[in-house]
């Protein structure tokens, strides 16, 4: 019972975090019909449940390492768990630079969100979206960790999931900011940095 349960929770938090982030996502866009305090405030709350249930699937996982559906995809990788350990490191260590970066370089708005707010400099000057592109890596992390190939392959669900959370963002920010992003995008990658033509 306890595996189909937290299987059923985990596809629940997993819509629910891409739900909530989707919606806070929205400010500008909201402020047109509610005004720009009371917008800002409510995403501010959706990025706040958006991370509550990210972190309710991160538990989910845990958790499925103890509890795997009984059905007949593999328990574990055909490899020592240290093996898996040594993965999730190789990736934890360039993704979590990049993540960590792009939550120091974005200040407060990583979850408070702000009508204030300037455009980001930092890392934000070469990607458009460090901690998506850092972040989404953490869950194979996780997966690793967990020794769970199931988990492995359901990460893969996080990616279309963090690209679209990540357009998301930037329909709204060209409410907020115009021209300006417009010209901010066509100089920037949006995971990784474009490559300068002519040297």
């Amino acid at each position: 019972m306890v595996p189909w349960l937290n299987a059923g929770l985990l596809v629940v938090s997993t819509a629910l975090t891409f739900g909530f982030y989707v919606a806070s996502a929205g400010p500008a866009a909201l402020a047109k019909r509610i005004g720009t305090e009371a917008a800002y405030r409510r995403c501010t709350v959706y990025r706040m449940l958006s991370g509550v249930f990210m972190t309710v699937a991160g538990v989910n996982y845990v958790v499925y390492a103890f509890h795997p559906l009984p059905w007949s995809f593999p328990a574990g990788f055909p490899w020592p768990y240290w093996v898996s350990a040594l993965i999730a490191v190789v990736i934890a260590v360039p993704s979590g630079i990049v993540w960590v970066r792009g939550m120091k370089d974005a200040g407060e708005e990583t979850m408070v969100l702000k009508e204030s707010h300037s455009m980001y400099g930092g890392i934000y000057t070469r990607i458009r979206h460090p901690q998506a592109a850092g972040e989404v890596w953490y869950w194979w992390v996780f997966a690793f960790l967990c020794h769970s190939p199931f988990l492995a392959v359901y990460s893969l669900v996080w990616l279309p999931l963090f690209h679209l959370m990540s357009r998301a963002e930037e329909r709204d920010l060209l409410i907020r900011y115009g021209d300006a992003y417009r010209a901010y995008m066509d100089r920037t990658g949006m995971y990784v940095p474009k490559r300068r033509v002519g040297g």
